[in-house]
């Protein structure tokens, strides 16, 4: 691994997508794309039970061809878009790609609602022949209760296309073109959102308060529009899955396309809800450390140290490559080549999308990453796990382009591995007890955040979703999440009442309804892993390498199940729980400052 460049902070290159939202190389995508498609149609009569294996198969490399092209465009017009949520041709082109792939799936519709109708015993035998396929497919079939007619399937695509995702689209453009003032050392600032977020970590209280107060104040202007926009975004989705295609609640369906059973995500919220106790425990410590009866809720990634380290970009690179590096060489290469390809957009900018993501577009490219960087401990932290995101998919690159992501529960797995790589990289680096000491208290609001703030998003969703359906109101929305947030942190902490609207900031539950206990699956997972490493060394390593070059060929708990993980257990979550709750007892065994912090 090469780790002498200086890398500087920039705006990615979109170039190996395309040149320009209008270049001629768009218009000849679009025009090969049509070439596939019509050419597709015209195999219709070819799916019959008895069609040969050679055939089928020939079928599905068409069909991927068509998909790599139509993923090229549709993620061209939104890491456009995602530069510049304002950009109106940006926003223009994004609605364009949308519609004309809802179109293209429709033209191409009869091959997916061919394979889930066909009987099990033909089925069974072009599986076998279906090579990289097999997954892509044996998940398409478990849809097959839950399938329309072929007219119907077709009104619901164009449905989606002008509904719900236009909504997702007005709740971007609106929020991230959000201004935010506050005042620093006597001097009123403006900021966007990302850089209004570093201040929820200063070492000043009065100074944490006021970006939250100042995060919901912006918020709640718009809260009426973007209450609205929520609430058909729900009366939608249960309209569709729950109400035409009959499954038997909101999340069953986000359970269905992560396939893993409603029972195991039961399993993993109940064993979130059990543990409530251990957070509540660390909050009552942190306070202690501040030297505070009681955390607001203004506090909880209060730092325990007044100092704050910055780092520049370069040295964030330095730092995460050379963690990937101790683990893997073959690991750093690939983080490194998001780098040294100019696909990863770190500049923090007005109008551009705000939170971070990694997007894989189809496997014969390399990921595409954002982040706004800002020299925080935080933003290093969201390199390496962005990053890890980008790891996961070049090792899975091997794959079709219709199996080479790993499903949401699967999808966070190396993004958090990443994260603790660099922590201890860093707890080894710097010997300062200060340091450290951060490091882990950190490590800690890491946890929170990951694990028990997404379980409770989601069984807020749930509930949501469920009174939305009843004809719930705003206020009432308001008085749900303020319920959920109680019973989260119980009396650990004072929980003031502008948290009531914090549901609104939350572009997830907008975008993907359900996506949010991902989050705390691969934490948990990654937990149990991290401790297996540890104790196995070097060992460890290959079992881990093949849990992420998997990708989506195989469902979560056959991957799991391959490095000898049961996620049915309960006892496996706990397993999880059980690894913070010794990192918690590290730190109460930690000796108080003379002076707290």
């Amino acid at each position: 691994m090469t780790t002498h460049v200086t890398y500087e902070l920039e705006r990615w290159s979109l170039d190996e997508l395309y040149p320009g939202l209008d270049s001629p190389e768009v218009k000849q995508a679009y025009e090969e794309l049509e070439g596939l498609v019509a050419a597709f149609e015209q195999l219709r009569p070819e799916l019959v039970d008895s069609i040969e294996t050679d055939a089928f198969f020939g079928l599905l490399e068409r069909y991927e061809a068509m998909m790599r092209i139509a993923m090229r465009l549709v993620y061209y017009g939104e890491l456009k878009f995602a530069e510049d949520t304002q950009d109106q041709k940006a926003q223009t082109f994004v609605a364009s790609a949308r519609e004309r792939m809802a179109e293209l799936d429709n033209r191409t519709m009869f091959f997916k609602l061919w394979w889930k109708a066909l009987e099990d015993e033909p089925a069974e035998r072009l599986l076998e022949a279906s090579g990289d396929y097999h997954y892509w497919l044996e998940a398409l079939r478990l849809e097959k209760p839950y399938t329309l007619s072929e007219a119907e399937e077709k009104v619901v695509n164009i449905k989606n296309v002008n509904g719900p995702l236009a909504l997702v689209t007005l709740y971007d453009t609106i929020t991230n073109r959000y201004v935010f003032k506050l005042e620093i050392d006597g001097e009123v600032r403006e900021m966007t959102r990302g850089e209004l977020s570093v201040f929820v970590r200063s070492p000043d209280p009065a100074l944490r308060a006021a970006a939250y107060q100042e995060l919901y104040r912006v918020f709640e202007q718009d809260l009426p529009i973007l209450g609205q926009l929520y609430q058909y975004r729900a009366r939608d989705w249960r309209s569709e899955y729950v109400g035409m295609r009959g499954h038997s609640s909101p999340i069953a369906v986000r359970n269905l396309a992560n396939d893993v059973s409603d029972e195991v995500v039961n399993t993993l919220l109940e064993t979130c809800r059990a543990n409530t106790s251990l957070f509540h425990r660390f909050f009552r410590l942190k306070a202690t450390w501040l030297g505070v009866d009681r955390l607001r809720r203004y506090d909880i990634y209060a730092p325990v140290v007044k100092t704050e380290k910055e780092y520049s970009f370069a040295q964030a690179v330095e730092m995460v490559l050379t963690s990937m590096n101790h683990f893997d060489g073959r690991v750093a290469e690939l983080a490194q080549r998001v780098l040294d390809e100019r696909h990863l957009d770190g500049e923090v900018r007005k109008g551009k999308r705000s939170g971070a993501f990694c997007a894989t577009v189809e496997p014969a490219l390399t990921p595409y990453v954002l982040q706004s960087y800002q020299g925080r401990p935080d933003d290093v932290a969201t390199l390496a796990h962005e990053l890890g995101h980008a790891i996961h998919s070049l090792l899975a690159s091997h794959h079709t382009a219709l199996t080479q992501q790993a499903s949401l529960p699967l999808a966070e797995t190396a993004s958090t591995f990443s994260e603790m790589l660099l922590i201890d990289h860093l707890l080894e680096l710097d010997p300062d007890p200060e340091v450290q000491r951060d490091l882990l208290f950190r490590q800690m609001d890491d946890a929170y955040a990951t694990i028990m703030r997404q379980a409770y998003f989601a069984i807020f969703e749930r509930e949501a979703h469920d009174r939305i359906q009843a004809g719930a109101s705003l206020e009432e929305l308001n008085d749900i999440y303020f319920a959920n947030l109680q019973e989260q942190f119980g009396d650990s902490l004072d929980l003031s009442e502008d948290f009531q609207i914090e549901w609104s900031v939350v572009p997830h539950f907008y975008h993907f309804p359900f996506y949010v206990y991902a989050y705390a699956f691969g934490q948990l997972l990654v937990l149990s892993l991290y401790e297996q490493y540890r104790q196995e060394g070097d060992a460890f390593k290959p079992r881990y390498i093949d849990i992420l070059a998997a990708g989506g060929s195989a469902s979560p708990e056959q991957v799991l199940k391959k490095a000898g993980i049961e996620i049915a257990s309960s006892a496996f979550w706990q397993g999880g729980f059980d690894v913070i709750g010794r990192a918690l007892e590290e730190l109460e065994a930690l000796e108080l400052p003379t002076e707290p912090a």
